[in-house]
């Protein structure tokens, strides 16, 4: 017996009553959602993991190998800008898989490149899969969960902290089971990407791609002028911000502070393995209201920094906790996304848009640092960024927290007729 085929109608429409295989099409979509959340970091920590080796391998020097480390924003921003235009094009549901598959080549095949610069190339392969799953989550579980947006939400960003904590953890244990090899250790991700495309198959025939005369197809230049597509923007970004400067410098903050090694790095890993509680949490809450959440999370965060800045060893477990807490503010702006959006362009727009200047901002991030490092050889001024780079997404996420939509803000031109 083949698996029944999903209507395009049926996708679109969450008014026309329940088919008879409504339950098992939205179930098969929810298990493509998880291990396709599984998968949207996998490509990135995994080098991390392995950098060292990758390093030596393929005779790289430290500015070739921050290069690499740069190519995720590159990735998630200039891929992601594509991500509605395409899936206006070709479909959503085909998109996805084959930013999956393009995924899939990219692991394997750069696990065997034979330069830097080949790695580098097949790097930006790699990382489509998560570049445009992250613009077509939203508008994904707008279209077929719109009653449950904080719950699925909620379920493919942790389904991504899962994914990107086991892929730092894993990728180095997996290198030693391939005898020592870090080539095996990073192309061993292949597998879970190509299992994430086998549910997103059966819903490919009724993903027929729209005409370009479909009214509600919305250019990203509308949101240009929208007040709250901006403060979505700034929000995620100073977020992303904070998560690219912890995930990159907090080993070196605390090792600067005359701490080994280890207990540096399980630090930052305690600070990482809280992304996973948080996320099943706070987009289910944030349907509820948006405001206080912002707060909690942004006075978590600043209580962290300042508690860095005042007495970074002592407290050093508090600091990650409250860190790794406050650090909620991710995939809350992420459910915001589809809860200030009305329609299903629209949210997929603003996905976009959100992402793709907000990752290009965030990406700014560890780069500062360095320079203020390298300017003072102190981590106070660092710090100071973080606290300004919190009390930004405070503002942003307060205004962004009014019961408005991006829908009522868009600067349509005129229509011709």
């Amino acid at each position: 017996m083949t698996a029944p085929a999903f209507d395009s109608a049926e996708l679109r429409s969450q008014e026309d009553g329940p088919s008879p295989h409504a339950g098992r099409h939205r179930a098969l979509i929810l298990v493509a959602i998880v291990l396709t959340g599984l998968t949207m970091r996998v490509a990135v920590t995994s080098v991390g993991a392995v950098l060292t080796d990758l390093e030596r391998g393929l005779h790289a020097s430290s500015s070739v190998a921050g290069i690499i480390t740069t190519l995720p924003v590159i990735a998630f921003a200039g891929i992601g800008f594509l991500g509605p235009w395409l899936a206006h094009r070709f479909g959503e549901h085909r998109l996805v898989t084959a930013a999956l598959l393009a995924a899939t080549a990219g692991l394997v095949f750069r696990a065997v490149a034979g330069s830097v610069w080949l790695f580098a190339v097949l790097s930006m392969l790699a990382l489509t899969g998560g570049a445009i799953a992250n613009v077509l989550m939203p508008a994904l579980v707008k279209r077929h969960f719109p009653e449950r947006i904080g719950t699925m939400t909620a379920v493919y960003t942790t389904a991504l902290a899962i994914g990107m904590t086991s892929a730092a953890g894993l990728t180095a244990p997996l290198a030693e089971l391939g005898g020592q090899s870090w080539r095996f250790g990073i192309g061993s991700w292949a597998l879970l990407t190509a299992f994430a495309m086998l549910p997103w198959l059966p819903t490919l025939a009724g993903d027929r791609p729209e005409p370009e005369s479909l009214p509600d197809r919305v250019p990203l230049r509308w949101l240009l002028r929208s007040k709250l597509a901006w403060a979505l923007t700034l929000l995620f970004a100073a977020q992303s911000f904070q998560a690219y400067i912890a995930f990159g410098w907090f080993t070196d903050f605390f090792r600067h502070h005359q701490l080994d090694a280890t207990r540096a790095g399980l630090l930052v890993a305690f600070y990482a393995a809280l992304t996973i509680p948080v996320s099943m949490v706070v987009p289910a809450l944030a349907v509820r209201g948006q405001r206080r959440i912002v707060i909690g999370l942004a006075a978590l965060s600043l209580v962290s920094y300042l508690g860095m800045l005042v007495a970074p060893v002592g407290g050093a477990w508090l600091w990650m906790l409250l860190g790794g807490i406050g650090s909620g503010m991710f995939p809350l702006s992420l459910t915001m996304i589809g809860l200030r959006s009305r329609g299903l362009a629209t949210t997929a727009a603003l996905s976009a848009f959100v992402q793709g200047i907000g990752y290009l901002l965030a990406g700014t991030g560890p780069l500062l640092v360095g320079v203020l490092l390298g300017i003072s050889d102190s981590w106070t001024w660092p710090l100071v960024l973080l606290i300004l780079a919190v009390l930004g997404s405070a503002v942003t996420g307060w205004y962004a927290g009014r019961g408005e939509y991006v829908d009522d803000q868009l600067h349509r031109p005129p229509r011709a007729e």
